[in-house]
């Protein structure tokens, strides 16, 4: 899968990506992460990305044309690899603070799509002509205000690679799992060594080696949670 990063701040991603599990997922060519600097967009001669706002207000607003040239070039070249892909396998989402909850149901629905485009928002947000005629879907990671879109940009790389088969280590990790396709799902406690730390002890019935009650012991605590 390929997810494609439009930002003003394409080195904050930068080492991310390149190390643990997102690292090991590039290096196996399970997934393509690609930055695109904003600014290299940019028609005003300080590459200015950013202008007042329309009618009064305060803070500065993202410009519809680098966006527009940004991602029309990424569809450009994508469309250049691959003249067979259909216009339903290429997502374009916008970061934002105003958009619809991004949660592991929607992770699911993106992990279909072979190209995810990224629009990283900044300031008092971008102009509305890209949410209502570029970006499919607008979205946001929680309901607070975080400087931009950066950080939900890496939490929806990072959710949806972890879908991907062959990304994680151990598949099996994805069936335990504290959140599924279908919203919360209580996971079990897990400990490991030492045996016994101070006072506090392993629950004895994880070292008996008695898979099913280990097993039982599992779903206790995850109906108790």
């Amino acid at each position: 899968m390929n997810f494609h990063i439009v930002t003003i701040f394409p080195e904050v991603f930068e080492k991310y990506f390149q190390v643990g599990i997102m690292g090991r997922a590039q290096e196996n060519k399970k997934i393509k992460v690609e930055l695109y600097n904003l600014r290299d967009y940019s028609q005003n001669k300080h590459r200015k990305v950013d202008d007042t706002p329309y009618g009064g207000g305060p803070g500065m607003v993202m410009a519809v044309q680098p966006i527009v040239d940004c991602v029309m070039e990424i569809k450009k070249k994508i469309q250049e690899k691959n003249p067979k892909i259909l216009k339903e396998e290429i997502k374009i989402v916008l970061l934002s603070a105003k958009g619809e909850k991004f949660n592991q149901k929607k992770a699911v629905q993106y992990k279909k799509f072979k190209h995810l485009i990224l629009i990283c928002g900044r300031y008092e947000g971008v102009d509305e002509r890209i949410i209502d005629f570029v970006a499919d879907e607008e979205i946001s990671v929680g309901e607070y205000i975080l400087s931009g879109g950066e950080l939900p940009a890496m939490t929806v790389v990072d959710v949806v690679s972890r879908l991907i088969p062959g990304v994680l280590g151990n598949e099996k990790s994805l069936e335990s799992e504290s959140y599924d396709s279908n919203g919360f799902q209580a996971d079990f406690p897990v400990y490991t060594k030492p045996e016994k730390f101070g006072e506090w002890e392993v629950p004895k019935v994880l070292l008996s080696g008695n898979h099913g009650e280990i097993e039982k012991w599992r779903e206790g605590k995850r109906e108790s949670n």
